[in-house]
């Protein structure tokens, strides 16, 4: 076993575990979807849960449901009458995701949107406490420049994926490599911009951060 996988076990082993369902879920995932690798899994999801009582949001949106293992653990940290609003682009993913959305604990604290955040959340009278972006990699910027406009001051941007697996110490993308180049446009925008306060987690994929001033 290598250090790296050793130290992964040792991880999961002295933290909170993710419960039957998320395990289940996790199992299916990996089963029936391809890139199952962009699951949250149990240590981001745990993490994010932590976050979200940390910060302890009314409404929180998140961009990128996939097979919703992040929106449930999101959900679980969630206070009475908050609110978690997840959007998933990809129609082919409903008949998946619903059910376990749905059939979970949180359901009541759920809401699932199939289609493109970009144009939907501009149209919700929604002023948000907490994203988690975890969508189309070209697209990052305008997630989160859409994002700063609904989110109050002082609430928070979790943005995953943002080291890419290593991608963006790449100087020259090739061209049709699009989703490295707008995750360093994303990097690089976020690290100049006065707006936020950011800090870069080096766990996993990377996950940056950021609190609107």
């Amino acid at each position: 076993m290598k250090e790296t996988d050793a130290l992964d076990d040792y991880i999961l082993q002295h933290i909170d575990e993710e419960g039957d369902y998320l395990k289940a879920l996790y199992r299916a995932t990996h089963v029936k979807l391809l890139r199952p690798r962009m699951a949250s899994g149990h240590l981001q999801g745990r993490m994010l849960k932590m976050f979200v009582q940390m910060i302890r949001p009314k409404q929180v949106l998140e961009i990128g449901t996939y097979s919703g293992y992040s929106a449930l653990c999101l959900a679980e940290g969630l206070e009475d009458g908050a609110m978690l609003h997840t959007f998933e682009i990809n129609d082919e993913q409903e008949d998946f995701t619903r059910p376990w959305l749905e059939n979970s604990p949180y359901s009541d604290k759920i809401k699932f949107y199939i289609g493109d955040a970009l144009q939907i959340v501009p149209t919700m009278d929604i002023t948000f406490d907490m994203a988690f972006m975890d969508g189309n990699k070209r697209f990052y910027v305008e997630y989160y420049e859409m994002i700063l406009k609904q989110l109050r001051s002082g609430g928070y941007i979790l943005a995953d994926n943002t080291l890419w697996d290593g991608h963006v110490l790449e100087e020259n993308p090739h061209h049709t490599d699009l989703q490295t180049i707008g995750i360093k446009k994303f990097n690089d925008l976020v690290a100049a911009d006065g707006r936020v306060e950011k800090v870069i987690l080096p766990m996993r994929d990377g996950l940056t951060i950021i609190r609107k001033k």
